[in-house]
C-alpha cells in the first residue's frame, strides 16, 4: 500500500460563522501517509466518535447538516476521501481499490482517537462502510448506511432483477478507460453532472460540486473508484456483526427495492431498516431532517463502550 493506516488531524479552523458555538462545524485536515484529506469536524473532543463517509458525486460537506445535529454530544468527522481531496489524488487506478479505501477509513478513525466509533456512509461511502464493517467489526460501536444496500444484496439483485440492472447501467460507462465519462459529465458547463443532482440540492451546492469536479484530475480520481473494482459494484463485504441501521428512499433512482429489502439477510446483529417514503438518493443533505432522528436514535441505542 502507498500509505500507512495512521491518521493525524490538523488544528480546527472555522468553516462558517456558527449560529450556536455548540454546533459549530469547522474545517480540519487528516494526514494519511503521503495524503492530506480536507475534512469537517464538529462536537466536543470527549464525545463518542462518529466518522461519516460521503459518496459520488459529493464531498464531505454533504454531511454538514448531520454534523450540526451530531455536535451536541458526539465528536463527528466527515472527510473528503481519496481522489476528492486535492492532497489525496494518486494517479494509478489501482490506488483506488476498496482495500485502500478501507485502510483510509481506519486511519480517519484513528485520527479521531482510540476506541470504538460509529461509522456512517452514503452511496460509495456506504459500500466502503459495508466492507469496513466486514473486516473490522471490533472497531465499531454501530454502522449506519444511507441509500446503499449491502454489496451482496446488490449483486443478487443485478442477477435476478432487470430493474436493478437497468438502474446500474451507468456503472459500465463510468468504468470505461479513456476519459469518455469525464467528457460526458463535464461538457457544457457540467450539464450532465448537474442533472444528476436534480432539484434536490441547492444551486450553490451544485455549483460548488461542479467547480471542484472540474479541477484537473478530480473527476477522473472519483471515477477511478469504479474502475478499480474487479467487476461492476463487486465489493468485498460479507456478514455484518455490528448493530446496523439502513435508510433507503423509495424514490432512489439508482438503488432499487429488491436490493434494499434483501440487505437484512446479511446482518447478524440488531438491525433496523427504515424506508423514507418519497425520498430520493441524496439522503444526507436533501432529507437531513428525516435522517437525523433515525441516526441519533441508533447511536444512542448502541453507545461506544
Amino acid at each position: 500500500m502507498d500509505h500507512d493506516t495512521t491518521g493525524t488531524e490538523a488544528p480546527d479552523t472555522p468553516a462558517a460563522e456558527p449560529a450556536d458555538e455548540d454546533t459549530a462545524v469547522v474545517r480540519t485536515a487528516v494526514t494519511v501517509g503521503p495524503h492530506v484529506h480536507t475534512a469537517l469536524v464538529a462536537g466536543p473532543h470527549g464525545g463518542e466518535k462518529v466518522l461519516l463517509l460521503h459518496g459520488f458525486p459529493q464531498f464531505a460537506d454533504s454531511w454538514t447538516l448531520q454534523l450540526t445535529g451530531l455536535a451536541r454530544g458526539y465528536r463527528a468527522l466527515a472527510v473528503d476521501q481519496r481522489g476528492y481531496a486535492r492532497g489525496a489524488r494518486p494517479d494509478r487506478v489501482a490506488d483506488y481499490g476498496v482495500d485502500r479505501l478501507v485502510g483510509d477509513t481506519l486511519a480517519f478513525a484513528q485520527a479521531l482517537g482510540r476506541g470504538p466509533f460509529h461509522l456512517v456512509g452514503h452511496d460509495w461511502g456506504g459500500l466502503v462502510a459495508w466492507a469496513f464493517a466486514t473486516e473490522h467489526p471490533e472497531r465499531l460501536a454501530s454502522l449506519t448506511v444511507l441509500s446503499t444496500p449491502h454489496p451482496q444484496s446488490i449483486a443478487a439483485a443485478l442477477r435476478s432483477d432487470p430493474d436493478q440492472a437497468r438502474r446500474s447501467a451507468y456503472v459500465r460507462h463510468f468504468r470505461q478507460p479513456g476519459g469518455a465519462a469525464e467528457t460526458d459529465l463535464l461538457a457544457d458547463g457540467a450539464a450532465a453532472l448537474r442533472r444528476a443532482y436534480g432539484d434536490f440540492l441547492p444551486p450553490d451546492r451544485i455549483d460548488s460540486y461542479a467547480a471542484r469536479f472540474a479541477e484537473p484530475g478530480a473527476l477522473t480520481a472519483a471515477l477511478n473508484w469504479y474502475r478499480a473494482l474487479p467487476d461492476a459494484l463487486t465489493v468485498p463485504a460479507g456478514r455484518i456483526r455490528v448493530p446496523t441501521l439502513y435508510l433507503w428512499g423509495d424514490q432512489d433512482g439508482a438503488l432499487g427495492r429488491t436490493a434494499a429489502e434483501g440487505t437484512g439477510a446479511w446482518i447478524d446483529a440488531p438491525y433496523r431498516f427504515e424506508v423514507l417514503d418519497g425520498a430520493g438518493h441524496w439522503l444526507p443533505d436533501a432529507h437531513a431532517d428525516r435522517v437525523a432522528p433515525h441516526l441519533l436514535n441508533h447511536l444512542a441505542a448502541h453507545p461506544a463502550r
